[in-house]
């Protein structure tokens, strides 16, 4: 039997011959170990994008790891973290993301980003490479379950989720907000104003936010006495929360019993329809009133009508770091939420009861 220093070496030595070598990245993309090394170290003038693909494929599909870049890694020397958007056009999703670039920059690390726009196929590339090109950290702002996620997280990289939980481990390491409290607390609104004709506007309800935004509205309409099955709800194609917004307010435009107040999902929803009210006729908030959620930045300029819940997006960015620091330790953070707030831009409800009914009657 050897002794316990030739076992040892004998382990690192299998290890090591385990790893993917720079020779079978070449040999699976089909070029030369020159041409795979220009490609990895960015100097590949002389390379097609077609081949640089190729080595870049075969880096993935081989796990491949410059040993120099993942002796840093090792060390905690890589400044790079990744942060994949699920909608950079939302401005809340921007605020959010300008946070987390003003608390990685003054901890010395670099954030890249990029939008996934809502897809998993997305996703999936940008996880990919992110993975090639050993970032410190992922931080995903509202992810979606992909397969690329799912070997991310089996091989224990260090993932963030923001806005929406995980949606493969519900108890990976989370910031957000309390999105069934805060549905809750525009009920309670409605409530105490006694306004009966309620509506609401939702995008894809698969998205964990908007269901438990939704779940926490009903379930408190419906510990008031409140039938909920009765209050209408619409939706409209695409992913654009601006169009969905507008098509599904000409949907509730429709109705005989137009609702008077409007709750939607996000402000984009929200956006699209006011527009949609407004080129009907109705006044806002008149003939209508509208809730949102995340009270975007840009509210107090172009939306002064709207009810909104504010997410804290200047609070995401430090709150994510300091996580992301006890994941390095060896931690594991319990989920984090932020505080949220209620912000009444428009006082006035039409339809309300003045005063209004008790909590058993309200609707």
């Amino acid at each position: 039997m050897p002794p316990p220093s030739d076992r040892n070496r004998a382990s690192r030595t299998e290890r090591v011959s385990l790893a993917p070598s720079l020779a079978q990245v070449a040999a699976r993309a089909g070029v030369s170990v020159a041409t795979a090394s220009r490609v990895i170290n960015g100097v590949a003038n002389k390379a097609t994008e077609e081949t640089a693909e190729r080595v870049r494929a075969a880096i993935r599909e081989l796990g491949y790891r410059p040993g120099s870049v993942g002796r840093a890694l090792r060390r905690r020397e890589s400044r790079i973290v990744g942060v994949l958007a699920a909608n950079l056009a939302n401005p809340s999703m921007a605020a959010i993301a300008s946070s987390i670039e003003w608390s990685l920059r003054g901890e010395g690390l670099v954030m890249s980003l990029c939008d996934t726009h809502e897809r998993a196929d997305v996703q999936d590339e940008y996880i990919r490479e992110m993975r090639a090109q050993l970032v410190r950290a992922m931080i995903l702002v509202g992810a979606v379950d992909s397969p690329a996620l799912d070997e991310a997280r089996a091989g224990g990289d260090t993932l963030v989720f923001v806005n929406r939980p995980d949606p493969g481990d519900p108890s990976s390491p989370y910031v957000g907000i309390d999105n069934a409290g805060a549905g809750a607390e525009i009920a309670d609104r409605l409530l105490e104003r006694g306004v009966r004709r309620i509506g609401v506007l939702h995008a894809s309800l698969d998205r964990t936010a908007g269901h438990w935004r939704l779940s926490g509205l009903f379930d408190r309409l419906a510990a008031a006495g409140v039938d909920t099955a009765a209050i209408p709800c619409a939706t409209g194609p695409g992913l654009d929360h601006i169009v969905v917004g507008y098509h599904a307010m000409g949907a509730m435009l429709e109705r005989p019993d137009r609702p008077r107040v409007i709750v939607c999902l996000s402000d984009l929803l929200a956006y699209g329809a006011y527009r949609r009210a407004r080129e009907a006729g109705l006044e806002v908030p008149g003939d209508v009133a509208f809730f949102g959620f995340d009270d975007n930045p840009i509210n107090p300029w172009i939306a002064d009508w709207l009810n909104s819940v504010r997410v804290p997006a200047d609070h995401f960015g430090p709150a994510i770091v300091g996580m992301l620091h006890r994941l390095w330790d060896g931690e594991r953070p319990d989920p984090l939420l932020l505080t949220h707030r209620l912000t009444i831009r428009n006082r006035r409800l039409p339809g309300e009861s003045q005063p209004g009914p008790p909590a058993s009657s309200r609707g």
